[in-house]
Parts: structure tokens; C-alpha cells; sequence
């Protein structure tokens, strides 16, 4: 899943913006979170609670949004 993020500087753009782009991209991509599980990373258990809430969180809006497009 882990792809490598580029980000390009745009005209007239700042470096904190692209920086921000850049984080963002990589947040939405699940980097982070995927070298987390690959690695021996000890996680909280309040944190992996609410990693799991959001995880069915968003895959109920997948599937809600899936039986919207279906109508």
C-alpha cells in the first residue's frame, strides 16, 4: 500500500504550505500508520480503541456511500 508521495512546488507557493501539502498527502495515505503496524510499535490501548472506531467509522460511510450510489 505504501506509495512514494511527491509533492511539487507550485508557482508562487510557500515552503510551509508545501510542507503541509505534503503531510496531508501522506496522512491520506496511510504511511505512517502502515510502517506503524510493520514495525514493533506499541500503541496505547486507548489509542488502538480509537483507531478501530474510526477504521468501522469510515468503512460504514464507504458502505453507505456505495448503497447511495447504487439507487
Amino acid at each position: 500500500m505504501a506509495t512514494n508521495v511527491t509533492v511539487r512546488l507550485r508557482r508562487g507557493e510557500s515552503t510551509e504550505k508545501l510542507i503541509r501539502r505534503f503531510t496531508r498527502r501522506v496522512k491520506k495515505e496511510g504511511i505512517l500508520e502502515e510502517y506503524r503496524e510493520r514495525t514493533s510499535y506499541y500503541v496505547k490501548p486507548s489509542v488502538k480503541k480509537k483507531i478501530k472506531s474510526k477504521r468501522a467509522r469510515q468503512e460504514k460511510e464507504r458502505r453507505e456511500r456505495k448503497m447511495n450510489k447504487r439507487r
